[in-house]
């Protein structure tokens, strides 16, 4: 439970004052009363249940003053809400490096399998999507609820040099653009505010400047971004986070493949895009090379990704195999099934609160005749 006001919560400091004041009235009250010869006749004079009616009253006001500073400081819960239609869009890594074949019998084979089986596991009103990258960000299909010719998109996939994971995320909060209208265009803002590669959205190359949204919480609509690699072209994904933030997309991200990667190979159909040659060419392994610090494309950059994740309210895994891939797919329906809203319970307390201060006068009223 959190507050809205919690400041408010000071007021409930007036109740321990009170119930000093009551204290010290109660005994300067008796050591103010009539001597008694025989204090055994007092106890039995007044009946032992007598005792504590006598001080219900205060103890009933006392505790309604404390629910009352509760429901001043607006208290809200949050819960999970389950989505009645939603949109998510996959954008999958068609980077080189999904020929590595330290996943059997290789990453972007093992990429499509899963992919398939969990756009065809999602229910049918939701719509799905697909963006592709690789040195570049495409929408391949956008959102539908027909599944056909998204399985096929995803058996299309092929390879080219780059990794363009900040690009991917734009696309994908285009495509949701395109069938949410709460979710505004991301083609606007940057047109206001081009981003260039090396730049910041927040002036200072950090993602600190974002927020998670408020009350009204997430949109129905979520990225599920897989990569086996580390951004190298176009913006950051940093630089992305801000867009996702503002739109109120979860952005989930999965890093796939091992941390010594293997041989690259793939299908003639997995090489039909810009790597037809081959890998042997020059140019592919020109874009592979990577000086002292630099994040070695070839395996998943895992930091920025769980950022990116926490800074949009997403999850972020790590699939070292095919097997793993698949149970994080699998688990996936569960998480963006749910969306986590805030709600206002002010009424509950203001409700207890005053109901026990009319406990407190009926009680007052019921007993006061008796000492």
């Amino acid at each position: 439970m959190t507050f809205i006001w919690p400041l408010a919560l000071l007021v409930a400091l007036v109740v321990p004052v009170l119930l000093g004041v009551y204290l010290l009235a109660m005994r300067r009250r008796r050591s103010k009363s009539v001597a008694y010869s025989s204090v055994a006749l007092l106890r039995s004079a007044l009946a032992r249940p007598l005792r504590w009616r006598r001080h219900l009253p205060a103890a009933l006001l006392f505790l309604s003053l404390a629910l009352l500073a509760v429901a001043a400081a607006r208290p809200e819960i949050t819960s999970d809400v389950p989505f009645g239609h939603s949109t998510v869009v996959l954008a999958l890594d068609e980077s080189g490096s999904m020929c590595s074949t330290d996943v059997a019998p290789n990453r972007i084979t093992a990429a499509q399998m899963a992919a398939r089986k969990f756009v065809d596991s999602l229910p049918r009103t939701t719509l799905a999507g697909l963006v592709v990258f690789n040195g570049f960000a495409e929408i391949a299909v956008g959102p539908t609820t027909a599944r056909t010719g998204l399985d096929q998109a995803i058996e299309n996939l092929s390879v080219g040099p780059g990794t363009a994971i900040g690009s991917a995320i734009l696309e994908a909060l285009e495509a949701i653009a395109e069938v949410d209208p709460e979710v505004k265009p991301v083609a606007s803002d940057i047109a206001d505010n081009p981003l260039e590669p090396g730049s910041s959205s927040t002036g200072d190359g950090t993602p600190g400047a974002t927020t998670k949204p408020g009350k009204g919480g997430y949109v129905p609509d979520v990225i599920v971004l897989l990569t086996d690699g580390a951004n190298n072209r176009g913006i950051t994904p940093f630089q992305a986070v801000p867009f996702a933030v503002a739109r109120r997309v979860r952005v989930y991200t999965i890093g796939f493949g091992t941390t010594h990667p293997g041989p690259l190979a793939c299908t003639p159909q997995q090489m039909a895009g810009e790597l037809a040659g081959g890998f042997s060419g020059g140019t592919y392994g020109r874009s592979f090379r990577f000086g002292p610090g630099m994040p070695n494309p070839l395996v998943a950059d895992l930091p920025p990704l769980r950022q990116v994740s926490q800074l949009t309210g997403g999850v972020s895994y790590s699939a070292r195999n095919g097997s793993q891939l698949a149970k994080v797919f699998a688990s996936l329906p569960k998480e963006i099934g749910v969306q986590k809203e805030r709600r206002e319970i002010t009424w509950v307390f203001a409700f207890l609160g005053a109901l026990l201060v009319l406990l407190a006068a009926a009680a007052s009223l019921r007993w006061a005749p008796y000492p």
